[in-house]
């Protein structure tokens, strides 16, 4: 696993070239992308760069790594990625697929279908999770419903106004999904985030932190700024 500490801005640069370097290498590229603050400045540099034709997302693929299985309109993890990356850059629509409770049961097989995911895209939250794999979530597992902890459902709260108004239930790949990615990045900004970065560099590759078995794949990088930095 590569470190690499950087300001968020110049993470999200770093992470938008190592695209760009995908695409050209490989134009069918399959992406798995994580909705949230720690990936949206990223997104909205690839949108950027597809609009000043550096970048082609023309024959890519794109899978959301997760989102809630109900929220309220315009909440959803899947609306800021469509309105500032999808709705911006030049990707097939028919190659775009959003998790839902319907698209969730065929998930792997799509994924499988498309030959793997070439890049995982995501950050770390609340428990040193990933995606909405909760802590307690196993290696195996692949596609699947996940009742949120409180944790994750604080660490939202200001998002939906409130706890009270966090969805209970998210869909998410599985650590099996992510881990299997041929390369992942992982960008975590701010000392909220020192924690969970610090176990998932550092922890024991077991359920107790999920974003722990990212110690495991060959061809991972972390982006952190100073303050998510700061307990490594």
């Amino acid at each position: 696993m590569k470190t690499v500490i950087l300001p968020k801005h110049d993470a999200a640069e770093a992470a938008a070239q190592r695209v760009k370097e995908l695409l050209k290498e490989k134009p069918k590229a399959v992406l798995a992308i994580e909705g949230g603050r720690d990936t949206r400045e990223l997104y909205q540099r690839l949108a950027d760069m597809s609009a000043e034709e550096e970048i082609s997302f023309a024959d890519a693929s794109v899978f959301l790594i997760s989102d809630y299985e109900i929220a309220p309109r315009g909440k959803y993890l899947k609306d800021p990625i469509i309105d500032e990356f999808i709705d911006c850059v030049d990707i097939d629509d028919n190659n775009v697929c959003y998790i839902n409770s319907l698209t969730a049961r065929i998930y792997d097989e799509v994924i499988e279908e498309k030959g793997g995911i070439d890049l995982a895209i995501m950050s770390v939250g609340a428990d040193s999770r990933i995606g909405f794999n909760e802590p307690g979530t196993q290696f195996m597992t692949l596609t699947h419903a996940q009742k949120l902890t409180d944790p994750t459902r604080a660490e939202l709260a200001e998002e939906f106004g409130g706890i009270e108004n966090v969805p209970e239930t998210g869909l998410t790949m599985g650590i099996k999904n992510l881990t299997d990615a041929r390369e992942q990045i992982v960008l975590a900004f701010g000392e909220e985030k020192a924690e969970p970065v610090f176990n998932m560099i550092y922890g024991r590759n077991d359920s107790r932190w999920p974003a722990a078995f990212l110690q495991i794949p060959k061809n991972v990088t972390v982006y952190v700024d100073a303050p998510a930095a700061s307990k490594l």
